[in-house]
């Protein structure tokens, strides 16, 4: 029985955060509805217009190019990519071939290098809008001339997992870039992806004949990307069962179906006609410009998951939640730097922990899609490294705790200020305590004579009472110990 081992290279398209369009003056805005706005005679492609080259754009590229380990070569060109298609205006795409401004480089995904063939520079196209039963589709040009990025793999990927992992993980380096919001669902970022099986051991560059490629497009979002490529995998595989080969052509993936369908038999390079763009000029990068642009690379996810690691001694989960969100990571070191420096090592892990913890569930809770980042965030780093004080020194409870977290989150202040003014401050005194264990003692018989059989859960059950006794102003601590005391006596 033969067992087919899939071969996978992506193509990754991503629209830069840029003002204007990539060869002309219009507004680059992924969020305008109203069609054909940004639009003039460059970007339509009318007779004897000329474009000229968006720096930025080149810049951002080069950057994550950089960042992706890419080398940068000294010279790079235009070239144009003649197809026709009705969202095309000029019948070509101006985009870049054989020099392109990034070649090579390579993403860690899982502990293992996906190389990447090739980052390049061209301009997006416009898009088609398909009316419900209609018979005709509508083109808005409001797309068409945005900087568009586009990134090469190798056919290093192995399973649409990592395919996946791929690309979530170049999305999080955009965006810690700032390069791009990568929005897959604006249509920011769209993945498209390489896929040929073969019997035998995975060996993809390492020599090994590969089978017949077939590319999928529509993959707009990171769940299309792992149940595409998974269908197409096994599309594969049953064709090769039954004796047949497999044809190399271009299909979509509907979504909705979850299957891929025929689009067209895909083109080889030679069909595009590629020849330089006669309108612009060749460019040439010193190795000084380079440097300034790689100065300018912030710490990438990958620096910031060793850091977490190292510094802090946060858990994968935890990383990965600052990581993942890197308003949330760089809120967090604020709040840690507010903690006093000259606390012993122990003292100062104890309050990161508890930061952390607090952060990624309480607070996490109540921004709901909120960032801290947005103005309508109320509590300063300073607060809140305040309020973790205030809960290691046992000066509030964790039921006071989650009250005063509320208040700061609604309003702001000074947890110090919040607590007095709301009457929350936590009772230490031994006396008061005690009469409320024995009121809560005297109000649960069955608890306390399940506690004198064993059954400890029942310890909890009553410190539980005396919290709500309290209005969970008891010492947690000092609540437990006086329950255990005083129980042990009735025996």
């Amino acid at each position: 029985m033969k067992i087919y081992q899939p071969t996978i290279g992506l193509e990754i398209h991503v629209e830069l955060k840029t003002k204007s369009k990539m060869f002309c003056s219009c507004f680059n805005d992924p969020d305008e509805k109203q069609p054909n706005i940004n639009v003039c005679p460059i970007c339509m492609g009318h007779p004897g217009t000329l474009p000229v080259i968006n720096e930025e754009a080149v810049k951002k590229v080069i950057k994550t190019g950089l960042a992706l380990n890419s080398s940068i070569p000294e010279n790079s060109k235009f070239d144009r990519k003649n197809y026709f298609y009705p969202d095309l205006p000029k019948g070509y795409q101006i985009s870049q071939y054989d020099e392109p401004l990034c070649k090579g480089g390579f993403l860690t995904i899982d502990g293992r290098k996906i190389d990447i063939t090739r980052v390049h520079l061209e301009e997006d196209t416009g898009r088609l809008i398909h009316p419900p039963a209609t018979d005709f589709s509508l083109v808005d040009f409001n797309r068409a001339g945005i900087p568009l990025m586009e990134l090469v793999t190798e056919p290093d990927i192995t399973s649409a997992k990592e395919a996946k992992a791929f690309a979530e993980e170049l999305r999080l380096v955009l965006r810690y870039l700032g390069v791009s919001d990568a929005d897959m669902e604006k249509g920011e970022m769209r993945v498209e992806a390489n896929i040929s099986i073969s019997d035998g051991l995975p060996a993809g560059r390492q020599g090994k004949k590969l089978g017949t490629k077939v590319e999928i497009k529509n993959l707009n979002s990171f769940r299309s990307v792992e149940y595409g490529i998974n269908y197409e995998i096994a599309r594969q595989e049953k064709v090769l069962k039954a004796g047949k080969k497999v044809v190399q052509e271009t299909r979509g993936w509907d979504a909705a179906k979850e299957l891929t369908v025929t689009q067209r038999i895909k083109e080889e390079a030679h069909d595009y006609r590629y020849f330089p763009e006669p309108d612009l000029p060749p460019l040439q990068f010193a190795s000084a410009d380079v440097e300034k642009i790689r100065a300018e690379i912030p710490e990438l996810p990958q620096g910031r998951r060793g850091r977490f690691k190292k510094e802090y001694g946060l858990v994968f989960q935890e990383i990965e939640i600052f990581v993942q969100n890197k308003g949330l990571g760089e809120y967090f070191e604020k709040v840690i730097s507010e903690f006093p420096p000259r606390l012993p090592r122990e003292k100062i892990l104890k309050l990161i922990k508890l930061a952390a913890n607090y952060l990624i569930s309480d607070l996490q809770s109540l921004l709901g899609g909120m960032l801290v980042t947005d103005k309508a965030f109320k509590i300063t780093p300073e607060n809140f490294a305040e309020f973790v004080d205030l809960i290691a020194q046992g000066a509030i409870s964790s039921k006071i705790a989650k009250t005063v977290l509320r208040e700061m989150f609604a309003h702001g202040g000074d947890p110090s200020n919040i607590i007095e003014e709301k009457g929350l401050t936590q009772i230490t005194g031994k006396n008061e305590i005690e009469a409320a264990v024995r009121a809560v003692i005297a109000q649960n018989p069955q608890a306390v004579e399940d506690y004198k059989n064993g059954k400890g859960s029942s310890l909890q059950f009553l410190i539980g009472q005396v919290m709500a006794e309290t209005r969970g102003k008891a010492s947690p601590g000092m609540t437990g110990d006086l329950l255990k005391t005083l129980l042990t006596k009735t025996q």
